[in-house]
């Protein structure tokens, strides 16, 4: 009998006597995490050294035609991002990170879209990707973006059988406002944005958000020089229509907008830029009886982009 005693002690579980000890150690612990998120599974082994080797590795320079990756840090802006959208190749979770709502959501996001690989990376390894800046233990790396040539835009205009509207920003350097110009080109019909290669605003997750989702269907060309790109579009016979509080024609008379064209928009606080300015055909205003002086470039671009739908329409 002292034997038998001696077996049934062995057992595990709640016994008699407990008092409900043991009840916490019974509840759950929400939903099984993924694979990548699992210490000790052979996925999860897999993404820590996956994730060293992308920190170690310096950033690979943008080749021709693609803008260096970037990475999107925290927890509200890579959740924000992740609603909106914003394409993403990575999702890099800190190691024993607080679970919070939150962090939740931003894994729920990336499986839903599918695509975005999950790599768990010890604390001190995420401080050095991101040069120490606050990460709380998220960060969302989003890849190169595919820029267009110049020429592609107008390529894919004439393939509609349309006239090419193109808006072409020069000293632009908000990626918002950016984002806003994509979303308006998308909205009223356009085929595409040019942006210079150097001294503007480029396809960062901050364009993409604002863009609500345009950015996914409408292009941006990048040119190396913008003067030289406008100029060839004047030999393929667009007429360059540039935006200026002094131009010499008004908008509403502007009869160019229902042809071939390019509207180009200048910094909110320098206008066009002298060599842009005078590679114009002309130069048109905004009449604004309210008295402002300017508007920034994603508001007068939607003006002038509804007035030109309208007149093709």
């Amino acid at each position: 009998m002292a034997a038998n005693n001696r077996r049934m002690s062995g057992k595990k579980g709640a016994q008699v006597g407990s008092g409900g000890q043991r009840r916490k150690g019974l509840e759950g612990k929400g939903p099984t995490p993924p694979a990548e998120m699992r210490k000790g599974h052979k996925k999860n082994r897999i993404a820590n050294a996956k994730a060293k080797q992308a920190v170690r590795r310096p950033v690979p320079r943008g080749r021709a035609g693609k803008s260096p990756s970037e990475l999107v840090v925290g927890r509200n802006p890579v959740v924000e991002a992740l609603r909106e959208g914003v394409p993403a190749s990575t999702l890099y979770v800190q190691q024993f990170i607080d679970n919070d709502e939150r962090v939740r959501e931003a894994l729920q996001l990336a499986a839903e879209r599918g695509g975005i690989n999950l790599m768990e990376a010890p604390r001190p390894e995420l401080d050095r990707m991101t040069n120490g800046l606050n990460h709380q233990g998220l960060v969302l790396q989003v890849p190169p973006y595919e820029y267009a040539h110049p020429e592609d835009l107008t390529g894919a205009a004439y393939d509609e059988g349309a006239d090419p509207l193109i808006v072409a920003l020069d000293g632009v350097t908000d990626p918002r406002n950016l984002g806003a110009v994509v979303r308006s080109v998308s909205a009223f019909g356009g085929h595409g944005v040019v942006v210079p290669e150097r001294r503007s605003a480029g396809m960062t997750a901050g364009a993409w958000k604002t863009s609500a989702g345009a950015a996914a269907r409408t292009p941006v060309a990048r040119a190396t020089n913008l003067t030289r790109a406008l100029e060839a579009y004047k030999k393929a016979g667009l007429t360059i229509v540039g935006l200026a509080a002094d131009g010499e024609a008004e908008l509403g008379e502007l009869e160019a907008l229902q042809g071939p064209v390019v509207i180009v928009v200048g910094s909110e606080g320098k206008g066009l830029s002298r060599l842009v300015g005078e590679t114009c055909d002309v130069r048109v205003r905004i009449p604004m009886p309210g008295g402002a002086e300017s508007l920034n470039a994603g508001v007068a671009a939607g003006i002038v982009l509804y007035e030109a739908a309208r007149r093709r329409a």
